[in-house]
């Protein structure tokens, strides 16, 4: 498979009495790990302009083993979708890379999509993986919005208790991606959309300078909006231990 350019955007905006709001412009790639074609300024496992180190997937950050992680992840909760699986995520610029979230899309042999694991990371080096598929398996559609309950600590500013809904609306042309994340009255809603085309060296040029620094950039962004946080009084939360399973629902 080719791999993909992803011109997107993200929103973000927290639900309850403290209102805070953002919209931003990201790249990401989508591709099959394991059939990879790319221009010259990407690289798989290799330094590069662009790369995706199998490394920084299916594990501890660092350490991971990629694609292979999903299927056995996959086969231990008996999740259908193993026959084709892709990956959506933020690739290493000039060596550097965070990614608050990447997704596994994982399709049967029809080209279905039946299971989505997101892979949540947060900046204090925690990582945790979220398995969204549907109780009977079938095809995972636009219109379905699929639960899982949050038990990783993501940000200072939102607590742990709380669940998670996910629609999915993955095109061959575009890329949509809804979460919707709630407790009692307060929360945060986010998205991810943008087209997918052909990853080019025009286009890896053309977004480095768009949008330099790639995840270093996504980091101060981060940080940016935390202090903002701070200034209007929302309340600190401190990191509590990670949870002791990697993988739930």
């Amino acid at each position: 498979m080719r791999v993909e350019h992803v011109r997107g955007e993200t929103f973000h905006g927290r639900k309850g009495a403290l209102e805070n709001s953002f919209r931003y412009g990201v790249d990401y790639v989508i591709l099959d790990p394991e059939a990879v074609e790319a221009p010259a300024l990407f690289s798989r496992n290799r330094g590069n302009l662009v790369a995706l180190h199998d490394r920084d997937y299916g594990g501890e950050p660092g350490r991971g083993r990629g694609v292979a992680w999903v299927r056995e992840v996959l086969a231990a909760h008996a999740a259908p979708g193993e026959e084709r699986i892709l990956l959506l995520t933020q690739p290493r610029v000039l060596g550097h890379v965070f990614n608050p979230v990447s997704f596994w899309l994982c399709h049967d042999a029809a080209g279905a999509l039946r299971t989505v694991v997101a892979e949540v990371s947060n900046t204090f080096g925690d990582r945790h993986w979220y398995l969204c598929t549907k109780p009977d398996g079938s095809p995972i559609t636009r219109s379905d919005t699929l639960t899982a309950t949050k038990i990783m600590h993501v940000s200072p500013f939102q607590p742990v208790e709380g669940s998670y809904r996910f629609r999915f609306d993955i095109r061959d042309d575009r890329v949509g991606i809804w979460i919707d994340y709630s407790f009692g009255e307060g929360g945060l809603f986010a998205t991810l959309t943008g087209t997918r085309a052909p990853l080019t060296n025009a286009g890896i040029l053309a977004a480095c300078m768009r949008r330099p620094f790639g995840s270093r950039r996504v980091l101060a962004l981060i940080h940016w909006q935390a202090l903002k946080l701070a200034l209007k009084g929302a309340r600190y939360r401190t990191r509590p231990a990670p949870p002791a399973q990697d993988v739930s629902r």
